[in-house]
């Protein structure tokens, strides 16, 4: 098994692919943990994935990572604007954390524009639809690689 990476998907993003597809596009979440998990393998890297409408799940997910993972990346949906508990469990994880997300929440309504993840995420991928998740996994395995240089 490979370097593990820890795919989180937040609230209401099991419904990719049939909400809003104007803004989230026509791909399905599977479609996308396909398109990250795909990527990962041509780098030696393993995806494991989680998609939950609770944020304490996601907590416990983060939590579970530590030690274990070298990366997560996370999609935190809606909490990306409120979720405290999300950004403190982030915040003690020692790991490589790329935020990622379908559109670019700073061309949307002012309430989207503050994300909490993002002062305790090593990047943020926005905007670039599905293939933000290839951007993330391979923004991952360029940092670890380098972390492996030092």
């Amino acid at each position: 098994m490979g370097t593990i990476v820890l795919l989180l998907s937040g609230p209401n993003l099991n419904l990719l692919g049939t909400r809003e597809p104007e803004v989230y596009g026509s791909a399905t979440l599977d479609d996308h943990v396909a398109t990250a998990t795909s990527v990962a393998a041509a780098h030696g890297l393993t995806v494991e994935h989680l998609q939950s409408n609770h944020e304490g799940d996601l907590v416990d997910a983060v939590h579970g990572a530590r030690g274990r993972c070298a990366a997560i990346v996370i999609n935190p949906g809606a909490l990306t604007h409120y979720g405290w508990s999300l950004h403190d469990a982030l915040a003690a994880y020692d790991g490589v954390v790329v935020e990622v997300h379908l559109s670019n929440p700073m061309t949307r309504e002012p309430w989207r524009h503050t994300s909490v993840v993002a002062p305790v995420a090593t990047g943020t991928v926005a905007g670039f639809g599905g293939d933000g998740y290839r951007l993330a996994i391979e923004a991952v395995a360029a940092r670890l690689a380098v972390e492996d240089l030092r």
